[in-house]
């Protein structure tokens, strides 16, 4: 059994220092992953600020997110504690500490690649010493491991990079099955309704969206990208429905047509036909 002790130790983290394993999962704040991602300076507040005094006389914490709804956590960083506030009223977010922490370098390979098994799931912040397994290491991971068809939504960035790296668990669940799916353009609201019924499924569909930049062919799309080649990158991907593989091409587009018509989007949205 390899455990992410073994790891961070070979890669430097001071084995005399007092460390903490954190592993921050809230159900009031369901996209902790994507503001990690996209959003550092959010993420760093939410993990920066505590209602108790959880890191008092600690040195470093090594950083996981958690992932579903089971033990599975995702390392993110090591964050060394430089300085601590206690405040007399709590922050926005419930907070009467806040730590002044500095992201240390040293650990690259690992952050967002290594996934563990994290122990005692009640307990979110634990020292060290509690051996956790490592369960994968990933190649280069940069979004969720797959879950569920109905749990993801997927930025342009995000897409690119599973289909350019053909990443297995994404590869084989998204081939299996057809369905119609929903593209969100966040600049602006609107909508694109379309189906996935071709051999390789919802895969297949979807390579063709980062094969043309974003447009998969759709004349609404192919505009926008035609005028801003980086406008791609508002684009969310997600499943509205799962379809039989052995439905007709013509079944598909008769579901495709029913959510079109209840979302607005030929009216109000991307979609032209």
């Amino acid at each position: 059994m390899i455990t992410i002790q073994e790891l961070l130790y070979n890669r430097g983290l001071d084995r005399k220092a007092k460390v903490k394993l954190v592993r921050h999962q809230d159900k009031r704040y369901p996209n902790l992953y994507e503001w990690y991602r996209f959003d550092r300076q959010k993420f760093l507040t939410y993990q920066n600020g505590q209602g108790k005094d959880v890191f008092k006389d600690v040195d470093y914490i090594a950083s996981f997110i958690g992932e579903g709804s089971g033990t599975l956590s995702r390392f993110v960083g090591i964050f060394k504690i430089t300085g601590k506030k206690e405040l007399d009223k709590p922050t926005q977010m419930g907070s009467f500490f806040i730590y002044e922490m500095e992201d240390i370098e040293g650990f690259e390979d690992l952050k967002e690649r290594v996934i563990i098994k994290w122990s005692n799931a009640i307990s979110w912040h634990q020292w060290i010493k509690n051996e956790m397994e490592v369960i994968e290491i990933h190649p280069g991971l940069h979004y969720k491991q797959f879950t569920d068809y109905f749990d993801f939504i997927l930025n342009f960035e995000e897409l690119k990079d599973i289909v350019t790296n053909e990443y297995i668990d994404w590869k084989r669940m998204l081939s299996a099955t057809k369905g119609i799916y929903l593209i969100s353009d966040t600049k602006t609201g609107k909508l694109y309704v379309g189906s996935a019924y071709g051999e390789n499924g919802i895969w297949g569909r979807w390579s063709e969206y980062v094969k043309t930049n974003g447009h998969g062919g759709n004349k609404t799309l192919k505009g926008l990208i035609e005028n801003d080649p980086t406008y791609g990158n508002h684009f969310q991907f997600s499943v509205l429905m799962l379809l039989q593989r052995t439905i007709t091409p013509d079944e598909a587009i008769k579901k495709e047509r029913l959510f079109k018509d209840k979302l607005g989007t030929n009216s109000f949205g991307l979609n032209n036909n």
